[in-house]
């Protein structure tokens, strides 16, 4: 069975999609990731682990628009042509989008091609814009809308299955953000100094302007900080991080290093705001790289991270306060012992149900599941055709 994935990124450090995607070529799936590129710094195709990788380009048009939210609406016209194209050189059997950003092209290939169509939601994508965007419940109304057209549907955590559930969709399959185990044996880090880790994205949401006038007035306690995000905020914060001696911004890092640096860290840091709609339900991949590594996390009570954290005793979920957050550090810094009984526990939770492995079968038997309906629905087609139906 050939795949057609589409999605809105270059496909470089998207580390969701990249599991997906080697997970059913392992399987004997074909996969090409449609690769929205807007800036162009990217191969136009390129093979990548056995994964066919076609990347689409801005026209000159989009080129001209102000901002990407502009030039998404005309990228789902521009998608949808290459994705016909794709189809044209080699036809693909399965249209599987990633996230509201691509799912109006997959919509469009399923209404011209009849293919069955997976919505893969990383995010509650109308939440996640509600950010910077005063018009953010069109994009609530404009997935509800395609919804109907969708045969199944894939979502990071029960948290976010209930939310599309309560949307009347019915065929819903949990596949977490969870990483793959790298050992199955407990290693304490080494660190004169307490290290708190945070590599991911850098948003004022994720209270990170605050961890930094937190930790400078701690005596014991090293902070690294990395990651990308919009340039004026990365830029105060990396201002930020260079008043104190004890805090090391690192900009982006490649996504081979973030595990071996997880592993060197005492604790990972993955705040986020309790009243930010999308955030709240969301599944950290903070939180699955601590978890595989074994290291305890600090996140926000009143979350889904935070409850996950809570019911597996793998780390501190606490109020979104400095003073809070003053207080989770110290505690953690000055007791070695709960660091490697949250860390146990957190290693042990991951090897028994949240890791990737866990997380392929999940997904290999919705493609099965697909895989047979599609065969059968294709049989029926062709016992139409020899009955003159």
């Amino acid at each position: 069975m050939k795949i057609l994935m589409t999605l809105s990124n270059p496909f470089t450090h998207d580390s969701r999609v990249y599991n997906e995607a080697r997970s059913l070529v392992k399987t004997g799936y074909k996969v090409t990731v449609l690769a929205w590129d807007r800036k162009r710094e990217n191969s136009p195709r390129e093979i990548k682990d056995e994964i066919n990788v076609v990347r689409s380009y801005n026209t000159k048009l989009m080129d001209f628009l102000p901002y990407n939210i502009f030039r998404l609406h005309f990228w789902w016209n521009k998608g949808y042509k290459d994705a016909l194209r794709l189809y044209n050189e080699e036809s693909f059997d399965v249209i599987h989008c990633h996230d509201l950003s691509s799912l109006p092209i997959g919509v469009k290939l399923k209404k011209k091609l009849g293919l069955p169509l997976i919505y893969d939601a990383h995010e509650i994508w109308g939440y996640m814009v509600a950010k910077d965007l005063p018009w953010w419940r069109y994009y609530l109304w404009k997935e509800k809308k395609l919804l109907k057209f969708i045969d199944h549907m894939i979502v990071t955590n029960p948290a976010r299955k209930g939310f599309y559930k309560d949307k009347g969709v019915e065929n819903i399959t949990v596949v977490d953000n969870c990483k793959h185990l790298i050992s199955r044996k407990y290693v304490s880090p080494d660190n004169k100094i307490f290290t708190l880790l945070y590599i991911g994205m850098l948003y004022p949401v994720r209270f990170l302007l605050e961890l930094v006038d937190v930790v400078k007035n701690l005596d014991g306690v090293r902070c690294i900080i990395g990651g990308a995000g919009k340039p004026d905020y990365v830029e105060k914060l990396k201002q930020k991080c260079n008043e104190p001696g004890n805090v090391k911004f690192i900009g982006k890092v490649p996504t081979d290093e973030v595990i071996p640096m997880t592993k060197n860290s005492d604790a990972v840091f993955c705040m986020i705001a309790p009243w930010d709609k999308n955030d709240i339900t969301a599944s950290t991949n903070k939180q699955f790289e601590a978890m595989v590594c074994g290291r305890p996390i600090i996140c926000t009570k009143d979350t889904y991270s935070g409850e996950l954290t809570k019911k597996e005793n793998i780390g501190l979920a606490i109020p979104y306060t400095k003073n809070d957050l003053k207080q989770a550090i110290i505690k953690l810094r000055d007791s070695k012992k709960l660091r490697e009984e949250l860390g146990k526990n957190a290693l042990n939770a991951a090897i028994i149900e949240y890791n990737w492995e866990k997380q392929e079968e999940k997904l290999i038997k919705v493609y099965e599941e697909i895989e047979v309906a599609y065969s059968s629905r294709q049989q029926q087609i062709r016992q139409g055709d020899i009955y003159g139906k």
